[in-house]
């Protein structure tokens, strides 16, 4: 087959979602199959290659680290010449709509991946009216596809209770030889002031709708209660509330983004995973840390909880609550028979996650939906 792909970032280990996509890309070219990719955000060393298309592009006002596409005659020249059997669009913006249109014009199968809850956002920014718009215009996107690719059960209930139809699971995995629990360093957490303290990881983007919020509020608490020189916070990531944060969280270590070897390294050398963001679709940084070998605090919303609930690996928090979640993290840290055995279930449980077998299930999906003879006209 001939995959076409749209994604709002290619650039490697910039978040979840995009490293979803080189996962996916990686099986597919594995099993023999032909891949492009457009995108507006293109890695250094994917720019010039035949396989990856950059298309015309803005920085997104406020948040300049993603980048708002334009959809051109070149782009249709590319689709053209590449002559896809199966579209794939992992971002439902702009680009992703003009691809969608390019899909059903030439009866080509269409899929895409629900990989952000964008919608629920506004609200984080006090815009919670644009919402109901916003869903407006995925469902009616998600449902001029011919599939729509849920992550998880959680999330094809949400999109199923909005309206959206013909929603099926595409699952995430993890590279198991990349994240696990003997990337420890004891060096690294020297180097962090962190011997002989529970380490608490954050790992994400330093933004209102990760919910960093609670994280500062927890550390607060900690420190209040004496507890500082018994833990250590390290945040890894960037953003637009790092300023604010690190005024807050004064004892805190902040990596900035971190990729290649040096990121699972990070992970394996703490103690528990911390992530209160409600607004996960799959959350796939809670399951490199359950991979590196740290029980996870998760929120009882969003997607992040599924892999808790199933794992057994961790705690779940009240939504918003810093209590809750405070409670928590002191659980795990005084109770060691209960953490040594939430620990022990996340490597097993991701030990079953790897990308190879969920990848293979969806391509054959896409084998499936381009021998049907509803496909190319």
């Amino acid at each position: 087959m001939k995959i076409a792909i749209y994604s709002g970032s290619y650039v490697k280990d910039k978040d979840g979602a995009v490293r979803s996509i080189y996962q996916l890309v990686s099986s597919m070219r594995k099993s023999g199959h032909e891949v492009a990719v457009w995108s507006p955000d293109v890695s250094p060393q994917d720019a010039g290659s035949q396989e990856v298309n950059r298309v015309p592009s803005v920085p997104v006002p406020v948040y300049p680290d993603y980048r708002l596409g334009f959809y051109t005659t070149r782009t249709e020249r590319q689709l053209d010449l590449f002559s896809p059997d199966i579209i794939h669009i992992s971002t439902p913006d702009i680009v992703g709509n003009r691809f969608l249109r390019y899909a059903k014009r030439k009866g080509i199968p269409v899929a895409s991946a629900f990989h952000t809850d964008f919608p629920s956002y506004f609200s984080y920014y006090h815009l919670g009216f644009a919402e109901k718009h916003a869903w407006d215009y995925l469902v009616k996107f998600y449902n001029a596809c011919d599939v729509v690719l849920a992550p998880n059960e959680i999330v094809r209930e949400k999109l199923s209770s909005k309206g959206v139809m013909k929603v099926e699971l595409w699952s995430r995995g993890v590279d198991k030889e990349l994240f696990n629990p003997l990337r420890r360093s004891e060096s690294l957490r020297r180097s962090w002031g962190a011997e002989g303290r529970s380490v608490f990881i954050y790992t994400g983007r330093f933004v209102l709708y990760k919910d960093v919020e609670v994280v500062m509020e927890i550390y607060r608490r900690f420190m209040d209660e004496g507890y500082g020189d018994r833990v250590r916070f390290v945040m890894i990531g960037s953003g637009p509330e790092e300023g604010r944060m690190r005024e807050r969280m004064p004892e805190a270590v902040f990596t900035g983004y971190l990729n290649g070897h040096a990121l699972p390294e990070a992970y394996a050398s703490g103690d528990v995973f911390l992530f209160p963001s409600t607004t996960e679709a799959f959350c796939n940084v809670v399951l490199e840390a359950l991979a590196s070998g740290l029980p996870a605090v998760v929120s009882d919303a969003g997607g992040c909880m599924e892999l808790v609930l199933r794992s057994k690996a961790g705690i779940v928090a009240r939504a918003g609550d810093a209590e809750s979640f405070h409670a928590a993290c002191l659980q795990l840290m005084r109770n060691r028979e209960g953490y040594d055995s939430m620990r022990g279930l996340g490597i097993e449980f991701a030990d079953g996650k790897s990308w190879s077998a969920v990848n293979a299930a969806l391509i054959e999906r896409y084998r499936q939906m381009d021998s049907a003879p509803s496909g190319r006209n």
